[in-house]
């Protein structure tokens, strides 16, 4: 199999993992976990922080020893066989597409504070965005890299200067509830959308310039970095929990009038970015996959960028037309999501399960914890696993189906099999 290019160093590595993280929830996730916990809620933030670390170290230690573009679906194949991991990476492909749209229509929520825009508009402007995506993705990841670098360090400093000033200024916080902690597991729940995203970067670990030095620092300071800025957005959402936008009012608080561009263009960049990311994740598993006879053998070329940009554009039209067919439907961002969130738990559920079969002794107390999450995370869900679990059958049904037709056609008939030469009479 061709190479992918090997550009990403461990801080574009540490930018690509924080903005896909970041992305949509930013500055929006924070202020609905206040209305969840209350002045619980950055315990939630921190539980869940303390919950994903292990669950990332895992990731980043097979993503360091069993690299693959095929990612969470190599792994499992090689712990469980091939159908198995199949049956994961095609899980993913099904489940990037909707986790896009409803991504997308969540970021296009950072426009309410800069200018209003009709459903048709809004609509029209998320068709453009995957268009761009195209064109931005086809180069490769080594810009995308150091932009989304430079968009994780923006947000820090705009949550840290915040910060800054509330500790200087010290105005008043606006009264919330006095949360539970039934109410701290809500939180947990939804705050899980947040950190959808960990499986991502094992997709492009062949493409880090030195992966066995540096593909474990940027996952684990990306998702730290991740954490501390959603536990400073939950803390600074608290001095206006109520309006439109907290981070937009809380800016207003410290900093004056400008926070609405700030706040709202910051947030706009950072889901386009986690769109982005998922994108380049979901054409280098087509691509691999398509080596491996399970999807057209079309999807194989790369470009002169060594990106395989023939499964990007498939993948971004497919997604495109579930934007469609959400804007004919009128569904909106949570019922897009309850497809999504189910499906990454099963695909973090297994692939922990292939790390405690694959890693050393070592590491089964970090497999154990993110075990412990995932069971936390299932519990949270309920319901929404159930979608998961029946597209998991699904497709383990048509590929063992797809199997049994390949065996059946390759099997000569009865009357054939070791047919004997007609021999000449004497």
């Amino acid at each position: 199999m061709t190479r992918l290019n090997q550009t990403i160093t461990r801080w574009q590595g540490m930018g690509l993992i924080a903005t896909t993280l970041l992305g949509t929830g930013v500055f929006i996730v924070p202020q609905l976990t206040i209305a969840q916990a209350g002045d619980k809620a950055i315990w939630a933030w921190l539980t869940l922080l303390l919950s994903i670390l292990p669950l990332a170290y895992v990731f980043a230690e097979l993503g360091r020893k069993f690299t693959h573009a095929a990612g969470p679906a190599y792994f499992v194949s090689k712990a469980f066989g091939i159908t198995a991991g199949r049956v994961v990476g095609l899980v993913f492909l099904f489940a990037v597409p909707p986790g896009a749209a409803a991504a997308l229509i969540m970021t296009f929520e950072f426009f309410n504070p800069l200018v209003t825009l009709s459903p048709q508009e809004a609509f029209g402007g998320e068709l453009l965005v995957f268009g761009l995506l195209f064109f931005i993705n086809r180069r490769g990841l080594q810009l995308s890299g150091k932009l989304q670098l430079g968009l994780a360090l923006a947000i820090l400093a705009v949550v840290g200067i915040m910060l800054i000033t509330l500790l200087i200024t010290t105005p008043e916080t606006a009264p919330v509830k006095a949360g539970t902690s039934s109410d701290i597991l809500s939180a947990i729940g939804l705050a899980i959308w947040c950190f959808l995203g960990v499986e991502a970067i094992t997709h492009l670990a062949t493409e880090f310039k030195d992966v066995k030095r540096d593909f474990i620092p940027a996952t684990v300071g990306g998702i730290t970095l991740v954490g501390i800025i959603f536990i400073g957005c939950t803390y600074l959402s608290l001095l206006a929990p109520q309006d439109d936008l907290a981070m937009v009012g809380a800016f207003k608080v410290l900093l004056g009038d400008g926070g609405r561009w700030i706040i709202g263009a910051l947030g706009l960049i950072s889901g386009i970015a986690t769109i982005n990311i998922y994108f380049a994740s979901l054409s280098r598993l087509a691509w691999s996959f398509s080596h491996e006879g399970i999807l057209p053998a079309q999807l194989k070329p790369l470009n002169q960028h060594q990106v395989p940009a023939v499964a990007l554009l498939v993948f971004i039209l497919i997604s495109a037309a579930m934007l469609i067919l959400s804007y004919l439907a009128e569904l909106d961002f949570p019922a897009l999501a309850h497809w999504v969130n189910g499906a990454f738990i099963l695909i973090y559920t297994t692939s922990l399960l292939a790390a405690w079969k694959l890693l050393s002794r070592r590491h089964r107390p970090a497999i154990a914890i993110g075990l412990c999450a995932c069971g936390l995370f299932i519990y949270c869900l309920g319901d929404a696993m159930l979608y998961a679990l029946g597209l998991a059958l699904l497709i383990a049904l048509v590929l063992l189906g797809q199997q049994w037709w390949k065996r059946k056609r390759s099997t000569p008939p009865v009357g054939n099999r070791a047919a004997r030469p007609n021999l000449p009479v004497n």
